[in-house]
């Protein structure tokens, strides 16, 4: 039992992240191509926007990677390490989804926004590393 524990604590943490970068890329995304419509000089601008999210789930899998012969050790312990990592990771790629959209929306629209707008984005994905650093603590 401790065993499955620890194996299905990696696989969220795996799941759970990928979702996150699912879910935050397609949100940039569905802005992209709407702001394609409107200025599609600026692609490249909207590309990028959309890549960030992205990131959370190279997080979940480098966690993954990295700990995974751990499991069977002490399955309780990296059952609750994969559920933190997968709902911090899954929460920040949804959250920095958001953000980038609206910076596609603004730079879309004319406004020289493609800057901040990552470095708003950098906000979130902070406690995504934040999680994947605590993983090596552990």
């Amino acid at each position: 039992m401790n065993e499955l524990l620890g194996y299905l604590g990696m696989g969220l943490m795996l799941g759970l992240a990928g979702i996150g970068s699912c879910y935050g890329t397609t949100i940039a995304g569905n802005a992209a191509e709407g702001a394609l419509k409107k200025d599609s000089s600026k692609s490249s601008a909207y590309m990028i926007l959309c890549a960030l999210p992205a990131t959370q789930g190279l997080y979940g899998f480098l966690a993954f990677l990295l700990n995974f012969s751990k499991a069977a050790e002490n399955g309780l312990l990296w059952f609750g390490v994969g559920i933190g990592v997968g709902i911090v990771c899954l929460f920040s790629a949804i959250r920095q989804g958001q953000v980038c959209a609206n910076g596609i929306v603004g730079v879309s629209q004319g406004h020289d926004v493609q800057t901040n707008t990552m470095i708003y984005a950098a906000f979130p994905e902070f406690y995504a590393i934040l999680a994947l650093v605590a993983t090596f603590l552990v």
